[in-house]
């Protein structure tokens, strides 16, 4: 195993048990099997470690979400049901990196202090994500969104069900709770879309416009 890796491991490990405050280099050095300069060789400080415990965080909750949507969509699942597969995959990988800790309140507060770019980028690549999915599902299943939305707008609505759940349940506990609740409001809103063969009239022509201003760069 490559020594950073080894490292990061550790990290993991140091950070479950003890937090970000009361941890320290020589225990992840401890942890890893290596040097003090070992660590500091990769890693100048317990903050830059941290945020790259943060950013392992997001990319494994990227691959598995990723990996649920293909496994939903391969198996000719709804769009409600490959949304809240892709959202729940990427909900537990997360939960999953932490779980068991009592510190994990603490945990995701200190990544908010010093990870807030980080979370601004994930956050970005997570809606990015989201509307390619949105769209590629809607055009696959020859869906129209509800209200006339558009997917980003859509994709929106999606992520503040998610934070909602969130405020709900501090640190996403208990995690059933959440996973539930979050699911649950993800599919209320999936619920208004439609095959667009039965869109009403006037929901067609809004959805026209609605484009059409898009393509223009106009506000509405």
């Amino acid at each position: 195993m490559r020594p950073k890796t080894r490292i990061l491991d550790a990290t993991m490990l140091v950070f479950r048990r003890h937090g970000f405050r009361r941890s320290s280099i020589e225990q992840v050095a401890e942890a890893a099997g290596l040097t003090r300069q070992a660590v500091y060789h990769h890693f100048e400080s317990k903050e830059a470690l941290f945020r790259a415990v943060i950013e392992r965080v997001h990319e494994i909750a990227i691959a598995a979400e990723e990996v649920a949507i293909g496994e939903a969509e391969k198996a000719g699942s709804g769009f409600a049901d490959i949304l809240v597969a892709g959202m729940t995959a990427r909900m537990q990988a997360m939960i999953a990196s932490f779980d068991g800790s009592p510190h994990i309140e603490e945990l995701y507060s200190e990544h908010l202090v010093h990870g807030r770019d980080l979370y601004q980028k994930y956050s970005a690549l997570y809606a990015e994500r989201l509307v390619a999915t949105i769209t590629r599902i809607a055009r696959k299943q020859k869906l129209a969104l509800p209200q006339g939305l558009l997917p980003a707008g859509f994709a929106r609505l999606v992520e503040m069900a998610v934070h909602g759940s969130k405020s709900q349940h501090p640190a996403m506990q208990p995690v059933d709770a959440f996973l539930k609740d979050m699911a649950m409001m993800v599919r209320t809103l999936c619920a208004g879309a439609v095959p667009k063969s039965q869109q009403q009239p006037a929901d067609r022509a809004g959805t026209r416009e609605r484009s059409s201003r898009s393509k223009a760069g106009v506000r509405p």
